[in-house]
């Protein structure tokens, strides 16, 4: 969770030089991440596509885009 209790804001990097942008819901073992308010950017252009899985052999990088606290 982050400082304000809410799940983290991600930037994921995805194969294929895609990158999107979106609140992390879920996750599993193999890094299938399931994303909310998604939004793909792609240069200046930002396509909104709201929930969506995302295989984990297909990320690259993971980026929160605020400080994830730890848990107490």
């Amino acid at each position: 969770m982050s400082r304000s209790g809410q799940p983290p804001d991600l930037r994921i990097k995805l194969n294929a030089n895609r990158m999107v942008v979106g609140t992390l819901r879920g996750f599993d073992q193999f890094m299938n991440l399931v994303v909310d308010n998604t939004v793909e950017v792609n240069g200046n252009e930002k396509t909104d596509i709201g929930m969506v899985v995302i295989r984990g052999n297909s990320v690259v990088t993971v980026e929160a885009l605020e400080p994830v606290s730890r848990a107490q």
